[in-house]
C-alpha cells in the first residue's frame, strides 16, 4: 500500500494492467475502503491497482456547515431538487485526472472501474456517465444518481453500454433506498446495462454485497 497526499493505492501485482478508482462516502476518506481489497478475493492475474482518493474538505450544508472531507456539497438528502452541479463538476474534474494519470501510467480507460459509496457513489455515476471514453465499468453503493432528469444526449455516448452496478440497503436511513431504485429505473429507461443488488441492511456494505462486488469486477475486468 502506497499513501500520497491525494489518494491511497493497492496493487494486487507488481505489474497491474487495469484500474478501480474507489470514492468514499461523504466525511470518510481513501482509507475507507481499503480493508475490503482483500475481502474480495480477486485473482492476482490479472492485477489490479486500487485508488482511494481523498475529498478535499469543505463545508456540508445538511451538516450544519461544517468542514469535512466531500466530494461536493449536500443541501438536504430528503430533497434533491437543489443540487450543487459546481461541487459536481469539481469532483469530475478530480477523477478524471486520476483516470488521465492511470492511462498515462500504461492502464487505458476501457481497463478502469469507476466505483464509490454513498456520495462517492453518486460521483462515480456522475462522471463516468459523462466520460469521453469507454470505461470497464461504473458502480454506486447505496447512492443515487446526482441530476437524475439529466436527458440522455448529456451522457457521453462511448459508455452506453458500460456495465453499471447499483446496490442499496433496503432499511438505509441516510440515502432512502427508493433513492437507489429510481436510479436504478432511470439508467434502465435510458438503456444502460444496470445490474441491480439490494440488501437486509442500512448504509453500509455487507458480506453479500462484497461477494457480488467482486463478481462484477471480475466481470468487467476479465
Amino acid at each position: 500500500m502506497r499513501q500520497f497526499d491525494s489518494h491511497i493505492e493497492i496493487d494486487t501485482s507488481p505489474s497491474p494492467t487495469a484500474a478501480v478508482i474507489w470514492l468514499h462516502g461523504l466525511g470518510a476518506d481513501g482509507s475507507d475502503f481499503v480493508p475490503v481489497v482483500p475481502q474480495l478475493g480477486l485473482p492476482e492475474n490479472p492485477g489490479i491497482r486500487f485508488l482511494f482518493p481523498h475529498a478535499p474538505v469543505r463545508p456540508v450544508t445538511c451538516n450544519g456547515g461544517y468542514a469535512m472531507r466531500a466530494w461536493y456539497d449536500i443541501y438536504s438528502l430528503d430533497e434533491l431538487r437543489h443540487e450543487d452541479q459546481p461541487g459536481l463538476v469539481d469532483a469530475q474534474q478530480r477523477i478524471e485526472a486520476l483516470i488521465q494519470a492511470e492511462n498515462e501510467r500504461g492502464i487505458p480507460t476501457h481497463r478502469i472501474v469507476l466505483l464509490g459509496f454513498s456520495q462517492g457513489g453518486a460521483v462515480a455515476l456522475y462522471t463516468g456517465l459523462r466520460h469521453p471514453q469507454r470505461l470497464a465499468g461504473i458502480g454506486a453503493l447505496s447512492s443515487y444518481l446526482p441530476l437524475c432528469q439529466t436527458p440522455a444526449a448529456d451522457y457521453a455516448p462511448d459508455n452506453r453500454d458500460t456495465p453499471v452496478f447499483i446496490a442499496h440497503g433496503r432499511q438505509d436511513p441516510v440515502v432512502a433506498f427508493h433513492l437507489g431504485k429510481e436510479s436504478r429505473e432511470r439508467l434502465q429507461q435510458l438503456g444502460y446495462p444496470v445490474e441491480w443488488k439490494s440488501y437486509d441492511m442500512e448504509h453500509s456494505v455487507c458480506a453479500d454485497e462484497i461477494d457480488d462486488i467482486s463478481a462484477w469486477l471480475s466481470n468487467c475486468l476479465r
